[in-house]
């Protein structure tokens, strides 16, 4: 499964953008130009999978923080839209998939005035053909076609905070509906990770095999574990290590009451260096390695700014990780480093796309209305 094209309009810095997507995407440009936008906007998309739509706005500072700020045309209704086009290459079906969100009624006893409402949604399933509707959501009224092959109620009544795609596709009777949001639900957006003295990846976690890391890397000595003990097959790993760090190497060993991890250093070939103790850098570094070379990866994985923290001898080291997962999972990265855009675009063969500011909106520099990039090959 990969994602074929994303677009959003009206929300935050995008105006209205569409993009066509490919195995790997990156995208570099100045501060201000909204590269995290871009990001944030699919982060909805996995949200509204979630049922999470509405309370990842509100973390945001709600619709009217997230609402695009610019003009707007006269009689245009004020809702942020997000649409996805998701291909099974086994089978050639393609599942579009689209939501609209806007303000709430500002009436004296309407209540939750910041909260974003789900005005509209549709999923559409191409088989070959033609797409067939097969879901359809409008205010609190939903319909999608059930085993008759027909369009027909939902029967119960949405709240304007629920997406149908996270209602009805934990219903057992919508298999298409399933699907999307199994897919999209798998989909892993890491925005940096946390490196204080309190950080997840600092602590040991539960012995639990773990094919892929959380987004807040809780699980990391888990991953790790997984890759060492139940894979038995850390090579990909060991090189990563090995060359972000000059020749160390990780210690992993078999969990017990827990599941933990160190670093040996090339200098101190006796001692192992437990995560409380390792640099910001360092531990940043192993999350990556964790979730770009986890047991079984996600379809889809989203990298926030990478390089933070990093040294710059590590990032030919990460660029590497990031050609070794895009052989089998889609991969977004939004970086402010031009070296490691240089270094992932040797590795992977691909050029990236240079995000800046037109009108007051963020566009791709050399993208055409339709998503492409005049320049592509």
């Amino acid at each position: 499964m990969y994602l074929r094209t994303m677009s959003a309009a009206n929300y935050r810095s995008l105006r209205s953008i569409r993009m066509d997507l490919g195995s790997v995407n990156l995208f570099v440009g100045a501060n201000g130009a909204g590269k995290s936008n871009l990001y944030r906007a699919l982060q909805l998309v996995k949200a509204a999978a979630e049922g999470r739509l509405t309370h990842l706005v509100a973390e945001e500072g709600g619709i009217y923080s997230a609402f695009w700020s610019g003009g707007t045309r006269k009689q245009e209704k004020a809702r942020i839209r997000l649409s996805a086009e998701i291909v099974d290459e086994n089978t050639g079906i393609v599942y579009g998939y689209s939501v609209e969100t806007g303000y709430k009624q500002a009436e004296p006893s309407a209540g939750f005035l910041h909260e974003a409402q789900i005005k509209t949604e549709e999923l559409t399933v191409d088989t070959g053909r033609r797409p067939v509707v097969t879901m359809r959501r409008k205010g609190a009224h939903i319909t999608a076609r059930g085993e008759s092959g027909r369009m027909e109620d939902y029967p119960e009544q949405a709240l304007t905070s629920e997406t149908a795609l996270f209602l009805l596709g934990d219903a057992g009777r919508y298999p298409e509906i399933s699907t999307l949001r199994h897919i999209i639900g798998q989909w892993r957006f890491y925005h940096g990770f946390r490196s204080d003295a309190g950080s997840p990846l600092r602590l040991p976690c539960l012995p639990i095999t773990a094919p892929m890391l959380d987004e807040d890397g809780a699980n990391i000595a888990a991953v790790f574990a997984t890759i060492a003990h139940t894979r038995q097959d850390t090579i990909d790993l060991d090189r990563a290590v090995y060359d972000a760090f000059s020749g160390a190497a990780l210690s992993i060993p078999v969990p017990e009451e827990y599941a933990s991890f160190g670093l040996v250093l090339p200098e101190f070939p006796k001692r192992v260096f437990q995560p409380r103790e390792l640099s910001d850098g360092q531990i940043r570094f192993l999350a990556l390695a964790a979730a770009l070379l986890s047991y079984r990866r996600p379809p889809f994985i989203a990298l926030n700014e990478p390089e933070a923290s990093l040294h710059p001898d590590m990032l030919p080291a990460l660029a590497a990780m990031i050609a070794n997962a895009s052989a089998d999972c889609q991969v977004w990265v939004v970086t402010h480093s031009q070296a490691l855009a240089d270094a992932i675009s040797e590795r992977c063969g691909v050029r990236a796309k240079t995000v800046i500011r037109r009108d007051g909106a963020t566009w791709i520099e050399g993208m055409t209305l339709t998503g492409r990039i005049d320049d592509e090959e």
